[in-house]
């Protein structure tokens, strides 16, 4: 068996078992192929995406990280007259989540179609959207538009949408003024307008280490931790019990958990360090800085207990990730545009995150929907339905028709 359970047959699947349609399976196919785990470089995939604009007439800008590792990219398709300024964004991730301990029927990243699906580690969460996209792409070069059509990849939106804060900068900082803007998360092609916002926290507590049989000599950083998981869970029970509520969310409250926790060195000595994370993701009626506030009054009162113990003791907070919600008002012309392409109609809002907010806060009316099941997003044996590609493809088609001189 392979490290992932699939056989070694399975990594070089016959010819025909690779996916020969809809029209955005070659694509996808070629995006799915390329490891774009966030813990690892995405520029190959990003240099592919660049030689195949630059191939029709378009020069893609990239907006690196730090270190060069990593890149967004932002493209413009101007309209007939030259104009680029407003038109459609269509916004994808690149990064993938980790495949690690999950056991997989198939490779993950050896694309293979079964039973009308389409299986691989991105499939739905989400390169068959930016498949569908860029098999767009020479329509688009030959077509002449009524309006601009920008095309924006980002980096690192699993691990907190850190990448597409610099890349809806530089949408800002030229100008562009986009009118709408369409997030391809996976959605089952409905029209989303709205989805909570996440924050994570980081919090390492600092004791002092001592032999377990003189613990008055210590400051245990692991019990300390614990008061703050109590509270975190305190906190969620009261968001569960007493609201703001938003009945457009299967869970229409806000959530709070800690979700990892990593301490101690040995069983017989006190802990001098404890490092947890955890999250909250908020309805919109929900204050985010008021309740980091509370969550660092806590932390604050903690920390202080652990000095009366041994001034040396501290507490080190870090806002890890923050991605603000998204909540489009109804009456937005997106929302008409995008279900008159096709895309299902939908009062529902979702509670996973997405790079919406980011664009919204910009001033730009955004949406999400795009092929696939979120319940197969992070999961062995990520699919998407071939059905749901050819009705991305079809709605790419008709955005196209719709700009059209």
């Amino acid at each position: 068996m392979s490290p992932h359970g699939a056989t070694r047959e399975a990594a070089h699947p016959t010819e025909s078992s690779r996916p020969t349609r809809p029209a955005s399976l070659d694509w996808t196919t070629r995006l799915l192929e390329v490891d774009t785990t966030s813990r690892e470089t995405n520029l190959p995939l990003i240099e592919l995406v660049e030689a195949e604009l630059q191939a029709h007439g378009v020069e893609p800008v990239l907006i690196r990280n730090e270190d060069g590792t990593k890149a967004n990219l932002l493209a413009t398709f101007p309209a007939a007259d030259g104009t680029t300024t407003g038109g459609i964004v269509l916004s994808g991730h690149t990064d993938v989540v980790p495949v690690d301990g999950q056991q997989w029927s198939s490779e993950p990243f050896v694309p293979e179609v079964r039973d009308g699906r389409l299986y691989g580690r991105g499939t739905c969460d989400m390169k068959a959207f930016i498949g569908s996209v860029m098999t767009a792409v020479p329509r688009l070069a030959g077509t002449a538009l009524r309006e601009p059509v920008h095309l924006a990849f980002s980096y690192d939106e699993e691990v907190g949408c850190v990448g597409a804060v610099s890349l809806v900068d530089e949408i800002v900082a030229r100008g562009l003024r986009p009118r709408a803007c369409i997030v391809g998360e996976p959605t089952s092609m409905r029209v989303i307008r709205g989805h909570k916002s996440l924050t994570m926290i980081e919090v390492t507590f600092h004791g002092v280490a001592a032999h377990s049989s003189r613990t008055p000599y210590g400051v245990n950083a692991i019990e300390y931790a614990a008061r703050l998981v109590r509270f975190v869970r305190g906190v969620a029970d009261r968001f569960r019990a007493d609201g703001p509520f938003d009945e457009h969310y299967d869970v229409p409250f806000t959530t709070a958990t800690v979700n990892q926790v990593e301490g101690g060195i040995a069983v017989n000595t006190v802990p001098a360090e404890c490092r947890l994370t955890f999250e909250f993701r908020a309805v919109g009626a929900v204050d985010v800085d008021a309740t980091v506030e509370e969550f660092r009054a806590e932390i604050g009162r903690i920390e202080a207990a652990m000095r009366q113990e041994n001034p040396d003791a501290h507490v080190e907070v870090s806002i890890g990730a923050q991605a603000p919600g998204l909540d489009t008002p109804d009456d937005e012309d997106v929302i008409d545009l995008v279900t008159s392409l096709g895309a299902v109609a939908s009062e529902e809002k979702v509670a996973y995150g997405t790079e919406a907010g980011l664009f919204q806060r910009a001033g730009i009316p955004t949406v999400v929907c795009g092929p696939g099941d979120i319940a197969q997003a992070h999961a062995p044996d990520e699919f998407v339905a071939l059905e749901q590609i050819d009705r991305c493809d079809a709605l790419l088609d008709a955005l196209i028709g719709h700009l059209s001189a």
